[in-house]
């Protein structure tokens, strides 16, 4: 165990209040950490010696809150799409770059591992203890999750179809149903893998990829299994106009229908994204029962802003949601894997779309990528400083120029400073990030390896492209070069 911390006299401290089921301030207050626990709570008393042989930090300057829940995100492969995915879209798959990319482009698996490692790193700067990885997995994988001293929940994919495209108006499903049971096989033992880890931070997510992309029986079977073993379940759902017009196309309603019609919608479901609903003004079917069976199921809903964002859609909107009791989460899917700065833009579009001050804010984000997160992987003792609670921490530099002057300083957090703020970030009284860089993950050599795969990757789209292209054509750089024709 680490050495217990003694955190004296913080200036401000986000603190549960179980009774009340939200986060409340409050001021001076010491909050001590042993045994991976937060074991006392209580006003600051200066005359009050510290225990033997507990380091002392003194919480003058700063915001002492819980760490944060990424809840969905990918961290294998997204870093290597920076440069390449920001202004990337289809505008006949409703604006949205997925399906094209999915059939372009490959990483090898050392782009992988060092994507995966700067994905960690930007999380941990941001605050985040707790992650939900949805990966193909690779060698290392779980090594690197133990490395980074997080609290992860390894999701391993699997999927019977993969997309693939014969004009940009088409997107194809390229069955294989026996290797989808392979790859359901390999799931199974790998989440297993992950909960023996010697680390203790490991848990299994069971991850059927995408609602499109898997078949009925495996669906059940998959929810079944994530039953009988007592772990979350989580797909991606309602993420995309063309997944929209297939379902319905297939079932004659809409995914979320489906879903909950096979019993998919459950306390321990995580829908990734479940942005175009019946309702959506991108979708407009007959019926406005989405949100409603969400919400009576018990299902969580990882909202993820940014991806969505970049192709001028958005959630209809957070506090819609939230107003009709949906447990929400926060996920990054995409790089940057910044939570707070997600937080920052779920704030913007709710409001933009109800045009309501109203439908979110400060606090109501925050609790979702708290309490709200960790309440959808089942974990009660985490989002939540209080007794009793997990020792994930997060100390918050009061005197960073961005959040003076701090008056109330999530506001500050989420408006102005965001990750440059986040001093100290610990998991089970642990440091796992400090002074502005890991203390346990190795970076030194990603970003070269990363962009080293990323030009592989690029100049292999040719063979996999549905028209031969190359990944400069098919996200070409934001400017012309000096001289070109």
């Amino acid at each position: 165990m680490p050495q217990p911390i003694l955190i004296r006299d913080a200036a401000w401290a986000v603190l549960w209040d179980a009774a009340a089921k939200r986060q409340t301030y409050a001021r001076g207050v010491d909050i001590l950490l042993s045994d991976g626990q937060v074991t006392r709570v209580a006003a600051h008393d200066a005359s009050a010696p510290p225990p033997a042989d507990t380091e002392v930090v003194n919480g003058e300057r700063l915001l002492v809150m819980p760490g944060l829940m990424n809840i969905h995100t990918h961290p294998t492969t997204e870093p290597a799409y920076r440069g390449v995915r920001d202004d990337h879209g289809v505008p006949q798959h409703g604006m949205s770059g997925l399906f094209e990319r999915s059939q372009a482009f490959r990483l090898d698996p050392a782009g992988q591992a060092a994507a995966m490692r700067l994905a960690y790193a930007e999380m941990l700067a941001a605050g985040v203890t707790s992650v939900v990885d949805l990966s193909r997995p690779f060698p290392g994988w779980l090594g690197i999750m133990a490395e980074s001293g997080m609290r992860v929940w390894a999701g391993p994919g699997y999927a019977a179809a993969r997309w693939g495209m014969e004009a940009p108006q088409t997107v194809t499903w390229l069955w294989n149903r026996e290797d989808a049971k392979r790859q359901f096989e390999a799931a199974k033992q790998m989440m297993k893998e992950a909960e023996a880890h010697a680390c203790g931070r490991l848990t299994g997510i069971v991850f059927p990829a995408q609602i499109d992309t898997v078949e009925e029986e495996m669906l059940r079977e998959s929810i079944a299994y994530a039953a009988e073993t007592g772990r979350a379940f989580t797909t991606h759902i309602a993420q995309a106009v063309v997944e929209i017009q297939e379902m319905i196309r297939r079932h004659g309603e809409t995914p979320i229908q489906w879903a909950s019609r096979i019993g998919l919608l459950t306390p321990r479901s995580i829908l990734g994204h479940a942005i175009f609903v019946d309702e959506h003004a991108s979708i407009r079917w007959h019926t406005r029962s989405d949100i409603g069976l969400i919400a009576d199921s018990g299902a969580s809903v990882a909202h993820c802003p940014s991806p969505f964002a970049r192709y001028g859609e958005h959630l209809q909107h957070f506090g819609k949601y939230r107003a009709r009791g949906i447990n929400l989460g926060f996920g990054t899917d995409c790089a940057p894997h910044n939570l707070i700065e997600e937080m920052r833009l779920a704030i913007i579009l709710a409001r933009n779309a109800s045009r309501d001050l109203a439908a979110a804010d400060a606090g109501s984000v925050f609790h979702a990528a708290t309490a709200g997160g960790a309440d959808a992987v089942g974990r009660g003792d985490l989002g939540r400083l209080a007794p009793g609670m997990a020792a994930d921490v997060v100390l918050v530099d009061l005197a960073h120029p961005l959040m003076q002057p701090a008056r109330d300083p999530l506001r500050s957090l989420v408006y102005h400073a965001a990750d440059r703020a986040v001093r100290r970030v610990l998991v089970a009284g642990e440091t796992v990030w400090a002074d502005g860089r890991p203390t346990r993950l190795d970076v030194r050599e990603a970003a070269g390896i990363l962009a080293e795969s990323q030009a592989r990757m690029l100049r292999d789209a040719a063979g996999r492209d549905y028209r031969g292209r190359d990944g400069d054509e098919i996200a070409p750089l934001s400017l012309a070069m000096a001289g070109a024709n």
